[in-house]
């Protein structure tokens, strides 16, 4: 059976649940003597609340958090020799991915999207191993300011974002409509109205492309794109040419921000994706979900400038 695994906030939330439905009795307190009134006490101190970076739907993320992430991600930077160009760029990368990660964590429970205790005590168990000796496991822990609670809350809250980002990826299919196509890209209208002719005149174009494409990429294919479905190339302007021709036709002219294109269609239909395409697919279905998460979002941000 799946069941959530049990944040430490959720604690009292849980309590308060089982008082609300009679299943946790108060406990019976003794009534006061009439001759030893007790002392009056003063009423609980109310919670200084805890300074937050920002709020996403209502959840907090505190300072605290941001702050130990930013350690840790440029301790990782430094070790990794990539480190961002300023801190302050490392802060607005850091305080983004956790606004981030709140919208995955908030979207896979809104999916039902499930992590069970035991997977979660098994990667716990896993990695103590692998650190071989208790103290090492400890160091490891204290270099990475965790506690063991505070690492198992960290490793479910970390299985959830991926739950949610498989369920994500998912959704795009290993077989989607296709184009195969090629191109030849030069400088000008000129020059690609003249490459047009000679193309209607009975030139190989691959053998065009060859001698005078400016995309060194596809060059030495003779311009050959591949596969590719909707949404996949980066000049939007070839993908809607070669998905408005048929096999065999060439189209007019098309400028994008490169240069000056002549496209041809040599294929169309269902087809298998590439799996560097399907991984890029997938890769934009998490970019789209998290756009709109963000547009949907109310997300306040606390940190000073």
């Amino acid at each position: 059976m799946l069941a959530r695994f049990p944040r430490p906030l959720a604690a009292p939330i849980l309590l308060l649940s089982l008082l609300l439905s009679g299943c946790g009795a108060l406990p019976q307190l003794a009534a006061p003597s009439s001759t030893a009134r007790p002392s009056p006490t003063a009423p609980p101190p109310t919670p200084t609340p805890l300074p937050l970076a920002a709020r996403v739907n209502g959840q907090p993320i505190t300072l605290e958090e941001f702050e130990r992430e930013l350690r840790r991600f440029e301790q990782a930077q430094s070790v990794a020799g990539t480190e961002l160009a300023t801190h302050e760029n490392a802060k607005q990368h850091v305080l983004q991915t956790l606004i981030d990660l709140k919208l995955l964590m908030q979207g896979a429970l809104a999916n039902d999207l499930l992590v069970e205790e035991a997977q979660v005590e098994e990667r716990l168990k896993a990695m103590a191993e692998a650190m071989g000796e208790a103290t090492q496991w400890e160091a490891w822990l204290a270099a990475n300011e965790y506690s063991e609670a505070a690492l198992r809350t960290a490793l479910w809250e970390e299985m959830l974002v991926m739950a949610m980002v498989t369920s994500l990826a998912d959704t795009v299919p290993e077989e989607m409509e296709q184009v195969h196509a090629r191109h030849i890209l030069v400088a000008t209208q000129e020059e690609a109205e003249a490459l047009l002719a000679k193309l209607q005149a009975g030139t190989d174009f691959a053998l065009l492309a060859q001698q005078v494409s400016l995309d060194a990429s596809t060059r030495p294919a003779g311009g050959d794109l591949g596969w590719f479905p909707r949404g996949f190339l980066l000049q939007p302007e070839i993908e809607e040419a070669a998905f408005t021709l048929q096999p065999g036709e060439i189209s007019s002219v098309v400028r994008s921000e490169l240069g000056y294109h002549l496209v041809e269609t040599l294929e169309r239909g269902p087809h298998p994706l590439d799996a560097t395409v399907r991984i890029a697919l997938q890769r934009k279905a998490v970019e789209d979900w998290l756009r709109a998460a963000r547009d949907s979002a109310e997300i306040e941000i606390f940190l000073s400038p």
